[in-house]
């Protein structure tokens, strides 16, 4: 029998640490983008931390699920780049390296909680501070999973514009004719399993050096 109860809670504690995992991983490549003088994601009106226009209705939903996903890529065009192959290289990876100092914003809230309440509180500021401890904890594991999950080389995942950018040229070009085929493995990945009992534990070992699991 479906828990009706327990799915609302576990939605309201992973909403707010899902939507800033999203919305911060995305702003992050848009903005590095901009910097390096790419107006695009500007212009697309996605340099914004409104997460309704980062979602990915699918990738959202495995966040939800397993705590690896994908959001809504954010428009990048290299050509604006005095260096296309570094920019790209440099705008991929703004989107996981913002995941992962989110993740240890998470861990200094769940620490300083514990250190400002611990076993001292009183049931009623145990009741109000255990969601956001929980929340906490969600938001570890969230952002080390969609930055964990994005480094893979599979198009379109950030990972994929990044070894693109470290081939030599010539094995590049080769490399992303195939990216059509990028969507298909991913669904392949998480239909074998692949993903929950290869990069999960990759995650929850990487969430122990932040949290007591």
């Amino acid at each position: 029998m479906i828990d009706i109860a327990e799915i609302v809670r576990q939605f309201a504690i992973l909403a707010v640490p899902v939507l800033m995992a999203i919305t911060f991983h995305e702003v992050a490549h848009g903005y590095v983008a901009y910097l390096l003088g790419d107006p695009t994601a500007k212009q697309a009106g996605r340099l914004t931390f409104n997460p309704i226009k980062h979602l990915d209705p699918i990738g959202a939903l495995a966040l939800f699920i397993v705590k690896i996903g994908w959001a809504k890529p954010v428009p990048v065009n290299p050509a604006y780049f005095s260096n296309p192959r570094q920019g790209m290289i440099l705008v991929s990876l703004a989107g996981p390296v913002t995941n992962f100092v989110l993740a240890v914003c998470f861990a200094l809230v769940f620490h300083a909680l514990f250190w400002l309440f611990g076993q001292s509180a009183s049931e009623q500021v145990i009741r109000v501070v255990q969601p956001v401890v929980y929340m906490a904890q969600a938001g570890v594991l969230v952002n080390i999973g969609l930055g964990i999950f994005n480094l893979l080389p599979v198009p379109p995942l950030d990972g994929s514009n990044i070894l693109a950018g470290l081939l030599p040229p010539r094995y590049a070009q080769i490399y992303q004719q195939q990216s059509k085929y990028g969507f298909i493995l991913l669904i392949l990945l998480f239909l074998t399993g692949a993903v929950q009992k290869v990069i999960v534990p990759v995650i929850y070992g990487l969430a122990s050096f932040l949290l007591p699991m």
